[in-house]
């Protein structure tokens, strides 16, 4: 897959959920690509994104059931569960991306990032898409 192509749809929400179940998520809306960028944080952490609106995405949990990691420009706080060390989801705090956020689809049902299509961000250099 390459550009700014979505290959198929998939079912609607696009639901996904920490291993132990603490955290789940709700996606309204299908992101017109999975993303798998290679920055320090995305790589260490093994995510792929489902990019969207906060809107449109929906986090299920206690409000202590995620510690939220962030560094550097202090934009995106990223979740991950505290009991099972799942990572769940980000949200932009401040900057230009206030108001987005990002589901992990490695959480989804099996297939749902292939369905979506998957591309490749290189976060860690260029900032561009390397297809």
């Amino acid at each position: 897959m390459s550009g700014e192509e979505t290959s198929r749809t998939v079912p609607l929400p696009i639901t996904g959920s920490c291993h132990c179940g603490a955290v789940s998520y709700e996606m309204k809306v299908q992101p017109r690509f999975a993303v798998e960028c290679n920055c320090s944080i995305c790589r260490s952490l093994g995510t792929v994104w489902g990019h969207g609106e906060a809107g449109d995405i929906e986090v299920t949990s206690t409000p202590e059931a995620t510690l939220a990691y962030s560094r550097g420009d202090m934009e995106l706080a990223f979740h991950t569960c505290k009991t099972c060390g799942s990572t769940t989801h980000w949200e932009a705090i401040a900057g230009e991306a206030r108001g987005r956020m990002a589901v992990n689809l490695r959480l989804a049902e099996p297939g749902t990032i292939e369905t979506i299509g998957h591309r490749h961000f290189d976060g860690a250099d260029t900032w561009t898409f390397l297809d």
